[in-house]
């Protein structure tokens, strides 16, 4: 799962960001509003976070506009504004309210639960042939056998098997598992996909699409 946190106070950007990447969450920051409008449109979010007040604007009326013209992606705002009026407005155009100070254990587990509103309804089964993958309990198994995948493991392998056969680009499952920080070139895919073909067993179904990507599946078809 993917998040942009858009905060201008720097240090409680980094203490945000640490904390989000510390529960398997990728993470992307900016430190204002047209930054964060430039990520939102190169990139997937499973959920933004915005401050209410950020340089070059409310984020409030940002995320207005962007909701009237269809823009779906959960967002939890976080404001020093406490008043019943400013909650009202945000719980109008956002899916949650944080008022600063907050404990940013009590972040985590809001973004993590509207993470799960994203684009991939929750909860449901994928399926090929005896490979299962049931996202609402985190579970997945092989012929009945359960598979003890880490989370990155898990968020690739979903993927794979969203696409129904297709092939997924490498940039696709480094942005879904990781996030921009990690170079297209990097090998952590790699060595991922390795490790998640060893504990799929044989008949191997991962499958290298040379110079597009992976695919679960038979790449003969």
């Amino acid at each position: 799962m993917r998040v942009l946190v858009a905060e201008d106070d720097e240090n409680l950007r980094v203490a945000v960001e640490s904390a989000l990447r510390g529960s398997g969450l990728a993470v992307d920051t900016a430190p204002n509003l047209p930054e964060a409008d430039e990520a939102l449109a190169v990139n997937a979010y499973d959920c933004v976070v915005f401050d209410r007040m950020l340089p070059a604007g409310d984020a409030l009326d940002y995320v207005e506009h962007r909701r009237r013209s269809g823009w779906s992606v959960p967002v939890l705002f976080l404001t020093a504004r406490d008043a019943v009026g400013d909650r009202i407005a945000g719980l109008a155009w956002g899916d949650d309210y944080l008022v600063k100070p907050f404990a940013v254990a009590e972040l985590v587990v809001r973004v993590r639960s509207l993470c799960r509103r994203g684009d991939l309804p929750a909860p449901r089964v994928l399926r090929w042939r005896d490979l299962e993958l049931d996202t609402g309990a985190h579970e997945a198994r092989r012929g009945g056998t359960p598979l003890r995948l880490t989370r990155k493991e898990f968020v690739v392998l979903e993927r794979l098997l969203a696409a129904a056969g297709g092939t997924v680009s490498r940039a696709e499952l480094i942005a879904a598992a990781w996030d921009e920080l990690v170079p297209p070139a990097s090998n952590v895919l790699d060595v991922l996909i390795t490790q998640l073909r060893r504990k799929l067993g044989p008949p191997p179904v991962l499958h290298t699409v040379r110079g597009a990507g992976y695919l679960l599946g038979d790449p003969t078809r």
